[in-house]
């Protein structure tokens, strides 16, 4: 069987043969823990500190403000639960927005539970936040704004900086979740003017199970794991040497091809969509139509369900679903259900995502499986 055409680098990438190079040592000869003193910890420490200068120079901050996690759900629950929990005597209340990844909403809800107010801000048809409801939700308890950087589900970037300038004349504290906008749209922390980042290793190339937290002047907070005092004494646990490595490197070959996986990937989600959009009628593509990030593609197929066409194209394209339906309902994604998208397409939506290993001849055999299994559903 010809192996199915990979689609879906937004649930998750395969490793660059570069990143398993930069890891190999680490499996096979620098075993050593890198609290060590002797001189097996030697290579494992160096390597980590290497590993945080190459995170840092991708987004722009000093190495300091890197804490290494164990992917974006921990930094982004170390973002809410350490950072802006720790100052709950300065207020309660948080700002959100409705389309965020469960790694933000459901810490949030946590929250609630705990004293805290959450506030969710809808967004626009094109899945946006608008700045004015930013503006409005904030009070003199709001000790947090988390927006993520680019949506998982349509790709719709949001105004990160115009939000982060608002909080900052407030002195408001500004988190983004960019795990699917490093790497393939330039992240600097001081141009996105955001205190805290949350950084996942498996959407860049990176193993899974490995990510980072910027800290902006390593803002104070609770304790987030107890334990021997690694990264700086607020996650400890030994570090996860490997991981790290290939977080590292990851982001150092992300810092060099910045600019040609940008167009690679844009050049071939248009193409994509330029096909569908060309053979087949009663489709419908969400998300905003230019600021989103440049490998994501949400189509819906009217009259149809994303299980039906996952069932019919599954053995030759790997993508995602925006919907689940079963024999008594359907399931529309949260993201697709705050854009206000309507059942008859949310239903069916299917997300299509490259990556910077996605070839031209597979986009063109991806059209061809697309179009054809739709028509004959269709029929």
């Amino acid at each position: 069987m010809i192996q199915p055409i990979y689609l879906d680098y937004n649930a998750s990438t395969p490793h660059a043969p570069e990143v398993i190079e930069a890891m190999r040592p680490y499996f096979e000869t620098e075993f050593g823990n890198p609290s060590s003193s002797h001189w097996y910890g030697i290579a494992p420490k160096q390597a980590v500190e290497k590993a945080r200068q190459q995170v840092s120079e991708l987004i722009g901050c000093s190495p300091e403000e890197i804490i290494f996690t164990s992917g974006g759900t921990e930094s982004n629950n170390h973002a809410l639960k350490s950072i802006a929990g720790s100052r709950y005597t300065n207020g309660t209340h948080i700002i959100t927005s409705q389309i965020e990844h469960p790694a933000i909403l459901e810490v949030c809800r946590f929250m609630e539970n705990h004293g805290f107010s959450v506030t969710y801000l809808p967004v626009d048809k094109t899945g946006m936040v608008q700045l004015s409801d930013v503006a409005a939700a904030i009070s003199s308890k709001t000790i947090i704004i988390s927006i993520m950087h680019a949506n998982n589900e349509v790709g719709t970037l949001q105004p990160i900086e115009e939000i982060s300038a608002l909080a900052a004349a407030h002195g408001i504290i500004m988190h983004t979740d960019a795990a699917q906008s490093l790497g393939k749209i330039e992240t600097h922390v001081d141009s996105l003017g955001v205190g805290l980042m949350s950084i996942a290793g498996h959407k860049i190339y990176a193993p899974k199970g490995i990510g980072a937290l910027y800290n902006r002047n390593n803002f104070s907070s609770d304790i987030f794991f107890h334990g021997a005092g690694q990264e700086k004494g607020l996650r400890a646990g030994t570090e996860n040497v490997i991981g790290i490595v290939g977080l590292g490197k990851a982001c150092e070959i992300a810092s060099q091809s910045l600019l040609q996986n940008i167009t690679h990937m844009k050049t071939l989600r248009d193409r994509l969509e330029n096909a569908l959009r060309t053979a087949i009628d009663d489709i419908h593509f969400n998300g905003h139509p230019e600021k989103r990030i440049p490998n994501t593609s949400s189509v819906s197929f009217l009259g149809l369900t994303a299980n039906q066409i996952l069932e019919e194209i599954g053995l030759e394209i790997a993508a995602s679903a925006g919907a689940a339906c079963h024999a008594d309902n359907v399931q529309i994604s949260h993201v697709l259900e705050a854009m206000k998208i309507p059942e008859v397409l949310a239903k069916g939506t299917i997300r299509f995502s490259i990556g910077k290993m996605t070839t031209e001849s597979e986009i063109d055999r991806a059209a061809d499986i697309i179009v054809k299994a739709v028509k004959r559903l269709r029929a």
